[in-house]
């Protein structure tokens, strides 16, 4: 099977880059092996909230000089100060785009509401879900929080408490009718995905209207977990105009149905701008012929090859097996690129839990065109992008989403060029 460019790995890195290169004429596929990252997002996406020394980051753009010079490895250094100003520019717009609409510029972070309630910094968040005018504040004073009976991934009382110090009070309530009572029968079924599923039928969205607005009260906005929209887009407009009041979203505990909605909607653009999407497979091995790779091999394709131009390598970290770690190494399975890492395990994590993980920056090196090193030699047509990239401690620097989209912006941007040169 023959394709312009390869794509392994469906999350959010993979996607943006096989939508950029769709856009522009190339024939591409994702192979995709099943649940990304995405599926456990929070709704916003992290650009920079620290440097690698800890030092906290209000304007991501102003701190990018600093960054460089604490962690030259890291995917940004490797963009420098203007390309990265400029990608950020580029994947606002592109959300926007994309149907994806968020709040938010990379000049200044602002804040979101976490599963527990406190404020975090971040660079984006989906317009639909409640935010901070700052790390101490959010606009509304009065807050009906609104919670399903027996919904267990999402604590009420730790958001009431943390409001409360900022100076915002909530009153709080609960749902429950005949659907949901027989969604609680099995309490392994009461999860987000679940409970939307219930809200995307009209009869059982009305009957949601119907008990808000008995016991909404004075409250100056609606606010619910993030248990509405998985497959219809028109759910909180419609739940906004029939209740007469602002309601926004508040992140539960994974899965995360925003996160899903993000992943379906690039997954559908993508397609609709001609990519292939293969569903359920398995990179196992690819050939390489001189400097170049030439031929990708998958599970369920066996010895039918797929062959292409570029290959882009976007399969994540440990959670997806884009590395693995085993007693002696961590390595990358499919090409065997060199990873960066410590040889003494006792040096691949720290003892004190909350302190930043080494094991955390260990990931594929490139060069500065984001292209895989194999032996200390790139290899001319294979690129990486997102999370499976060296240099960089997604959860500490707050930085993950960021990376993934902006060297995914960057590695389209850098084989489109390419193809215009020949």
């Amino acid at each position: 099977m023959k394709f312009d460019t390869i794509i392994i790995g469906g999350g959010l890195s993979g996607l943006i880059s096989g939508i950029q290169l769709s856009k522009q004429g190339q024939r591409c596929v994702i192979i995709s092996s099943g649940q990304s990252a995405l599926h456990f997002s929070s709704g916003s996406f992290d650009l920079l909230n620290a440097l690698p020394d800890g030092k906290s980051v209000n304007k991501p753009l102003e701190a990018i000089g600093e960054l460089i010079e604490q962690a030259p490895a890291h995917p940004y250094a490797k963009l420098g100060t203007s390309k990265f100003a400029q990608l950020t520019e580029e994947a606002e717009t592109f959300l926007q785009d994309t149907g994806i609409p968020t709040k938010g510029k990379a000049e200044q972070n602002h804040y979101r509401i976490t599963p527990m309630g406190t404020l975090k910094p971040t660079w984006l968040t989906l317009e639909d879900h409640l935010q901070g005018e700052n790390a101490n504040r959010i606009q509304w004073k009065k807050v009906g929080i609104f919670n399903v009976t027996g919904f267990l991934d999402f604590y009420t009382q730790f958001i009431v408490d943390e409001l409360a110090k900022i100076g915002t009070t909530c009153t709080t309530h609960l749902i429950n009718f005949p659907a949901l009572e027989r969604l609680r029968k099995n309490p392994t079924e009461m999860r987000s995905v679940n409970i939307a599923r219930v809200f995307d039928n009209q009869d059982n969205l009305n009957e949601l209207v119907r008990q808000i607005k008995a016991e909404r009260g004075d409250c100056e906005i609606i606010a619910l977990p993030a248990i509405v929209g998985l497959s219809r887009k028109d759910a909180l407009a419609y739940l906004q105009k029939e209740i007469g009041k602002p309601v926004y979203l508040l992140p539960t505990l994974p899965p995360s149905v925003p996160g899903i909605q993000v992943q379906q909607q690039l997954r559908a653009r993508f397609q609709e701008a001609g990519g292939v999407f293969m569903l359920g497979d398995i990179v196992l091995r690819a050939e390489k012929e001189g400097d170049r790779i030439s031929r990708v091999y998958t599970n369920n394709h066996g010895d039918i090859p797929f062959t292409g131009k570029n290959v882009i390598l976007a399969t994540g970290s440990y959670f997806s097996q884009g590395l693995i770690a085993d007693p002696e190494r961590v390595y990358e399975p499919i090409f065997n690129l060199d990873v960066t890492y410590s040889r003494n395990r006792e040096q691949w994590y720290s003892r004190d839990a909350f302190e930043a993980q080494p094991y955390q920056t260990f990931g594929v090196k490139t060069d500065k065109d984001f292209r895989g090193v194999q032996n200390g030699k790139p290899i001319e047509n294979l690129y990486v992008s997102g999370a499976i990239l060296e240099g960089f401690n997604a959860i500490k620097e707050g930085c993950g989403a960021g990376v993934s989209i902006l060297s995914a912006l960057y590695v389209a941007d850098r084989i489109s060029s390419k193809q215009e040169m020949l």
